[in-house]
């Protein structure tokens, strides 16, 4: 157990430090409870803008319904609008996760996230979140057809994504199967392989000369 806590306190230091080097994204101090860290969007001066997000840092082989409750519990002991679940991979978490990326949950806003998504979609969140600083936290729940369309909005960019990483893992194996094919060529011909035919000799080539006939 105690190996497991430094392996989650290590994760969230170094999920602090990620987020500090993000322009325009504010994170407090390490939290004593009640969440990991709270973080916010920035104004010129550095100083956090409404409204302020829990966020809590999860690194295990699936995301539990009861991290779920307990995030939510967490943000409303601070009266805070908005949670943010953030795992480090991307296979953390679950089916349903990804069905309810941005959905309201006991009148908490969740967004469920990953390390490496998380500066893309605060970025698509940062529309409804200046309505939450214009217009009150419950504007979201005030305009159900845009909560919508932000959650078809994440699936839409995570399909995208998912599309792009099969692509690239294909040209790779593809480039991989080529320097394999390249190197069995050099070992049959001792000459690297190019990836192009070779050009036949053009003297090979040429017509034999016909006899020329003396007077």
């Amino acid at each position: 157990m105690a190996k497991v806590a430094r392996v989650g306190k290590k994760e969230e230091m170094d999920f602090a430090e990620e987020v500090r080097s993000w322009p325009g994204i504010w994170i407090g101090e390490k939290l004593p409870r009640n969440g990991d860290y709270l973080m916010a969007f920035s104004d010129a001066a550095g100083n956090a803008l409404e409204p302020i997000m829990v966020i809590d840092n999860k690194d295990k082989a699936t995301v539990a319904e009861a991290d779920v409750g307990k995030l939510v519990r967490d943000a409303r002991e601070r009266k805070l609008p908005v949670a943010v679940l953030v795992t480090r991979e991307e296979s953390q978490l679950r089916h349903v996760d990804r069905q309810r990326r941005w959905a309201q949950e006991d009148r908490i806003w969740l967004l469920r996230s990953t390390r490496a998504w998380l500066p893309r979609d605060l970025e698509v969140l940062r529309p409804v979140l200046e309505r939450m600083r214009a217009e009150g936290p419950d504007f979201p729940q005030r305009n159900a057809a845009l909560a919508n369309e932000v959650q078809r909005t994440f699936m839409d960019i995570d399909e995208i994504q998912g599309q792009l990483k099969k692509a690239g893992t294909t040209i790779e194996k593809a480039q991989a199967l080529t320097a394999k094919h390249r190197a069995q060529h050099f070992e049959v011909t001792g000459e690297p392989g190019t990836g192009r035919a070779q050009q036949p000799n053009p003297i090979l080539l040429r017509p034999p000369a016909l006899p020329v006939s003396m007077p």
